[in-house]
């Protein structure tokens, strides 16, 4: 889905930390001579690094709080005083990146302890090197197993890497309605599927059908109504869900049953009724002949 066209600034405006902004960039992890591509925003540069698209993923510029916590502050400070439309490029060492390595934040556990993890309950559960653990609130990759020890790296994904970034900022998002949908996208995700309003100092999310039982969503909640309050300042915010009662469908078969008429037998005409009237009179009249019985007489039979 291509991005959402809005009102913008592109007058060479200088950014400012809070603010919120569309950005394009390009981030490279740098260690022992090799290069290794972290995140981009464009196709082309994905293609050329031999990295395969994630599925549903989308390319373009992304909407981005200045200063807020989605990089690292150092590479979040670097992107304050930028000009709208110019592009810059920066380096940043691991300890103003996502710092140097601990080696005091790679632990042993034993594999009784890894198998009664939540996560490892699950029925298409796999543990093998790379696999990412969360042991006492903490998020893990592992590092090396055995069949009775399990070694985990408690640093982050990139410590002690040298990071090198290019950065656009594309425009800055002024419009009410576009900084919602900003912070949703910034916070959860599928702002395109929200309903949104801004009217009279109040700001209206109807919820999408898919997120109403999401917990993802449900996590995602009080982060966006903080945001909307520090960012907007609404009098007030309203979360609509709305449910539907379904009504059952009826049977088709049931349908054309009750709604067929019962079979009605043809009318006689007004003649045939007349001549079959006639016919019973007829019938119903004396013939004006005696009938004699087949039987002896009362004078035969007093006579015998």
């Amino acid at each position: 889905m291509p991005p959402e066209s809005h009102p913008t600034h592109t007058s060479g405006e200088l950014t400012k930390s809070g603010d919120l902004v569309r950005i394009e960039y390009d981030l490279w992890a740098e260690m022992g001579g090799k290069t290794e591509l972290l995140d981009t925003t464009h196709e082309d540069v994905l293609g050329k690094a031999n990295v395969p698209k994630p599925e549903g993923f989308t390319f373009g510029p992304r909407p981005h709080q200045i200063g807020g916590d989605r990089f690292p502050a150092s590479i979040e400070n670097a992107l304050v005083g930028l000009k709208v439309g110019e592009e810059a490029e920066r380096e940043f060492t691991p300890a103003e990146a996502f710092g140097e390595r601990d080696p005091n934040l790679i632990e042993l556990f034993s594999m009784h302890e890894v198998e009664r993890l939540p996560e490892m309950r699950r029925e298409n559960a796999h543990l093998d090197v790379g696999t990412v653990l969360t042991i006492e609130g903490r998020r893990g990759r592992v590092v090396s197993l055995t069949a009775a020890r399990v070694r985990v790296d408690f640093n982050p994904p990139f410590a002690g890497r040298k990071i090198r970034g290019k950065f656009k900022v594309t425009e800055q998002i002024v419009e009410p309605t576009a900084q919602v949908r900003a912070i949703l996208e910034l916070q959860y995700g599928r702002s395109a599927e929200f309903g949104v309003e801004h009217h009279d100092q109040t700001v209206t999310l109807k919820v999408p059908e898919r997120s109403k039982f999401d917990l993802a969503w449900m996590a995602a909640k009080p982060r966006v109504v903080d945001r909307l309050r520090s960012q907007l300042h609404p009098k007030v915010i309203r979360v609509v869900e709305e449910y539907v009662t379904p009504v059952p469908e009826k049977k088709e078969a049931a349908g054309k049953e009750a709604a067929a008429p019962p079979e009605k037998k043809p009318s006689e005409k007004p003649e045939a009724l007349a001549s079959k009237a006639e016919t019973e009179k007829e019938a119903a009249k004396p013939s004006g002949k005696s009938t004699k019985s087949s039987g002896p007489s009362a004078k035969e039979t007093k006579d015998g």
